[in-house]
């Protein structure tokens, strides 16, 4: 069992995000993001929260992740973001969303210029 916490330990990947993106799209692009990249992922019983699993990586026989958005959180219009996942591809996957959701909120807080 200390072999599973410790693979655990060593492949998670926690934050909290803030985000302009609508919680709805941010679940949207979540559940797309990683089915492009193997994994199944759908949304929960559980309002505003995304499921991601896949198989066995590094020494776990599974992995589980999830993503949740949380709608209004201080302003009005921003998001909060729950990320949390383990797995030698997973983890590294979940900070790539992290990533590119950040992109996704800078291109839309940029004005448009004609």
């Amino acid at each position: 069992m200390d072999e599973f916490n410790d693979e655990l330990r060593r492949t998670a990947y926690q934050k909290k995000a803030v985000s302009k993106v609508a919680p709805g799209e941010v679940l949207d692009l979540a559940i797309a993001f990683f089915k492009e990249r193997g994994y199944r992922a759908g949304r929960t019983g559980r309002p505003n929260q995304v499921f991601i699993m896949g198989g066995a990586e590094g020494g776990l026989p599974r992995v589980t992740g999830e993503v949740t958005a949380r709608p209004d959180v201080g302003k009005a219009g921003t998001t909060l973001v729950t990320m949390d996942a383990a797995g030698e591809r997973l983890g590294p996957a979940m900070r790539e969303f992290h990533l590119a959701l950040r992109q996704q909120g800078r291109a839309r807080a940029q004005p448009v210029t004609d």
